[in-house]
Parts: C-alpha cells; structure tokens; sequence
C-alpha cells in the first residue's frame, strides 16, 4: 500500500492525502503492515485505508521522539520554537478549506462549523508559539548565604491521544503547549478519524520542524492507545476522551513507569435558565449548547434546568428551535448538524433514546433516525425526567437532552451538581448577583453565564470531579509539560551559624 491517495471532497476538489504512520520526519509503512478504513458518516463507505500502528510502530515513534529530545530539539532556543508554531498556524490558515473538509469527510460536522474549528486552530498554535520564550523560573531569597533559583524544564517524551469529535482542534489543543515548552510528542489520532491529523503532519514538514520532535500515528486505543499509555520511555501521557478510558490509562501510567498524566474527560453538564432571562437568547444558547457538534462534545449542555415559572413556555419555544436545526449533507450550507461519527456512537445513543423511554421520560420531539442512509439521528429533547434516570446520569454524547424543572436557586444548584461529572455549566439571568452565587457553586470546571460553549485558547477548560485532572489552554497548560528544578548555590560562609 503505497503513503498517499488523491482523495476530493465537494468543497476543495482533489487533494494529496496522506496515509501512513508520520514518524521521525516522514511518511512510512506500519512495522506489521496492517491497514484500517475510515469510514464517511454521512455514506457508511469507506473513504480510504490508512497505516495501523501496533505496539511496535509505538516503539520507533518513541525512540524517535527519544533521540530528538536528547539531541537536536534540546538547542533550538525558545524563540525557534515560536517561530515553528507559528509557521505552523500560518500554514493552518492558508489551508483552511482544505482541512476544514477534510474534518467533514472524515467527521462529518457542518463545513461551516469545520471552518470555525480550524480557525481555531491556528489561534491556538500561534497563542503558543508566544508562550514559547515567555517560559521563567524564579530567584527565591532564602539567606545572604544562598543563591537559589528554579528552572521550568521540559518532562520529555510526552504521549498524547486525541479524540474523534473535534479532530484537529484537540490536535492543536494538545501539540501548542509540548512543542512550545520543549518536549517532544508522540501523538495518537482516534481510528475513526485519522485524516485530518495525518494532513497536519504533513504540515509539520512543510514547517520545517526537526524530525521526531512531533509524531503523528494512527491506530486503535486497545493497541496503539494502550502502548503509549504503558510505554516506559514516555514521560507523560495526555489522553481527552471518556472516562472510562481515562481510568485505564491512568492504572497503565501508574503500572509502568508512573508517568505524568493529565485527563480531559466526559460530562454531564447543567444549563440552568432563571425566570428572569432573556427566554429568546436563553433559547439560543441552550440549543446550541446541547446540539453544536451533533451533542458530540465533552462539554455539552444535556442537563437543561428551567425555573417553573417559564418552564411551559420555555419547552414549546424550545421544541420549534430544536425542530429549525437543519440535520443533513455536511457540505450543504445551511446544514447546522451532521451525521454522528459512526455505527457504534449511533447505537449507543439510540440506545439511551430508548433507556430513556423505558424508565417513563417523555419524548418531546425527536427520538428516531434521520433519513435512511448515515448516521443521522434527529435532534432529540426528554420531558418528565428524574435524576436517577440513566438519561439524566450517563454521557450520552449526542443530540439528545433532558429538561426538568425547579423551583429556587438552591434547588438548580442541587441539582446542577448531582452528577459525579463537573465539566461545564451555564446560568441564564439578568441578575449579575444570582449568576455569581450560581456560578461560584457549581462544581463545575468551567460556567458560563448567558451564553455556552464559548471556548478560547486563552482560557483554562478541563473538569472537577470525575472530568478529569489538569487543564488544557491557557497558561495552565504549560504546567502541564513542564517540571520544577530548584537550584541552590551555597556562596561562602560557615556550615552552622
């Protein structure tokens, strides 16, 4: 099998895509000569085969990241590795289109909202590639006797492993902070969606990074996943996924070599709206917190929490809102949402839509499968749930929520945090004192007030509770990829006073 095909989507036309294992510099076969196919959610086909990295694919990527650690990486100056990431983001953008539907193919999200994801992107690498010389320890005066200094030093050979439902941006969010303090990567894309990450590898080159500081496999988290997890020379693993994968690969870090780990996990997120919203903008923001990205997101708003007395008006404005999102052709313009990513996400969501239905919660709209041909199912909101209701505990991780009513601000706080999730929330009200109280009880990694899923690199996002450890973006991730050297120099004097 050769390392490349001509591929073409319906936005850009033909294009080069790689397809084997981006390793030490270049494009090159699996040790074991295994191939899978990514399949298109939108068709149920396959669009093309790519390279299956096995254990031993893991090994060389590895002891490729290894040597460019120890060797050449360790003397490129912090102002070359913000000239790298940079170089990277520009590439990103003169791309755009082209990575954008290379994310719908594959993923099957709208063009549209592909393009703000990529857009994304770039705004992430370039963030990092100015943080990349703006890295300092501190001078501690402890005595007149004593000098005494730390450094923030590079972990090493870090292990990353991104998720489907937002390819190329959890690439970013992952490879900005290991290049900008000095590590090197090797970064696992999720088999449902390997083209995207394998198109940015080849960006990589164009950039000009050193071979081995960044490589980009593709595999499955059973095998590839679980090398990196339990590989003795990896430093760190940084994995973004479910949380019960990420209490797997936290045992295999603590089994190995007791690797640093970071885990950007599931949630199970509350929208509380108050009497005295905007119902309108409320509206607006809750649909597009539960079914931006085809409710494929971590962070979505599932758990919709309305004050009674707007909860009848607020559900009939809601069911007309849901029922207006165009579900449909990823490349059709006014498409807001897309297929899900496959047949196994397709029935587990089904699934729930049917738990839901048995445990006595109403279907308000939805509930069933869009057309006869993809992985489409239709925007899907449940009435008359009770907390312990699978629906209203478990991450679904699609179009479908819950919407449930209460009575005072101590009630939506109650309940907001009656998960074992604590990802994100939001509040919607026009008293400035109600969205502080609100937010400042919520255990909940990130709240936003009067709006939702407003993401930005410049902000800290990770989760409380069974969320997650760490933070991604922000100046908290570089914590993430670095380690403290604290240096003491004795000047002179006498050993005891």
């Amino acid at each position: 099998m050769s390392l490349s095909t001509t591929l073409e989507t319906p936005q850009t036309g033909k294009y080069e895509q790689p397809t084997g294992l981006f390793i030490n510099g270049e494009f090159t076969k699996g040790v074991e000569g295994k191939t899978f196919e990514s399949i298109n959610p939108s068709t149920e086909k396959p669009i093309v085969a790519v390279h299956e990295a096995t254990e031993k694919d893991v090994d060389v990527a590895v002891s490729a990241a290894r040597k460019a650690f120890e060797g050449e990486w360790r003397k490129v100056t912090p102002e070359q590795r913000s000239k790298y990431l940079f170089k990277l983001a520009d590439l990103f953008d003169q791309n755009l289109d082209l990575l954008a539907a290379i994310e719908s193919l594959d993923n099957g999200k709208a063009f549209a909202m592909a393009k703000v994801d990529i857009g994304m992107c770039a705004g992430c690498l370039r963030y990092y590639g100015g943080w990349a010389d703006k890295i300092t320890g501190k001078v501690i005066d402890t005595n007149s006797e004593t000098f005494s200094y730390t450094r923030q030093e590079p972990i090493g050979v870090c292990g990353q492993i991104i998720p489907w439902n937002f390819p190329l941006l959890m690439w970013a969010w992952k490879i900005g902070p290991v290049v900008a303090t000095g590590n090197t990567v090797v970064l696992k894309s999720a088999e449902q969606t390997p083209l995207g990450a394998l198109y940015a590898a080849k960006l990589v080159k164009e950039a000009g990074f050193p071979p081995g500081v960044i490589n980009v496999i593709s595999g499955f988290g059973k095998t590839a996943g679980a090398a990196i997890s339990a590989h003795m020379d990896i430093d760190k693993v940084a994995f973004t996924g479910s949380t019960v994968v990420g209490r797997q690969i936290m045992k295999a870090a603590a089994g190995s070599n007791l690797k640093k780990v970071t885990l950007e996990l599931g949630g199970k997120s509350p929208n509380i709206v108050f009497d005295d919203a905007n119902i309108e903008d409320a509206i607006s923001w809750v649909n597009f917190g539960i079914y931006f990205n085809h409710g494929q997101c971590c962070c979505a708003g599932s758990r919709i929490y309305v004050q009674e007395g707007i909860y009848d008006k607020f559900i009939e404005a809601f069911k007309k809102r849901a029922a207006a999102n165009k579900v449909g052709d990823p490349f059709a313009s006014d498409t807001f949402q897309g297929p899900q990513v496959s047949q196994l996400q397709f029935d587990r969501i089904m699934g729930y839509i049917d738990a839901g239905r048995k445990e006595g919660a109403k279907v308000e709209i939805g509930g069933e499968r869009q057309g006869d041909k993809g992985y489409f199912i239709q925007p899907t909101i449940f009435s008359n749930v009770s907390e312990d209701m699978k629906i209203m505990q478990e991450e679904i991780f699609g179009p479908v929520c819950s919407i449930a009513k209460f009575k005072t601000e101590e009630d939506a706080i109650r309940v907001g945090n009656s998960t074992t999730y604590g990802l994100a929330a939001a509040v919607h009200t026009q008293n400035l004192n109600t969205a502080i109280r609100v937010s400042n009880e919520l255990r909940a990694g990130t709240v936003w007030v009067n709006a939702y899923n407003l993401l930005h690199h410049q902000l800290p996002f990770g989760g409380y509770k069974e969320s997650g450890i760490g933070r991604e973006l922000g100046e908290a991730a570089l914590a993430n990829y670095t380690q403290t050297k604290t240096v003491s120099i004795r000047l002179g004097g006498a050993l005891f006073g």
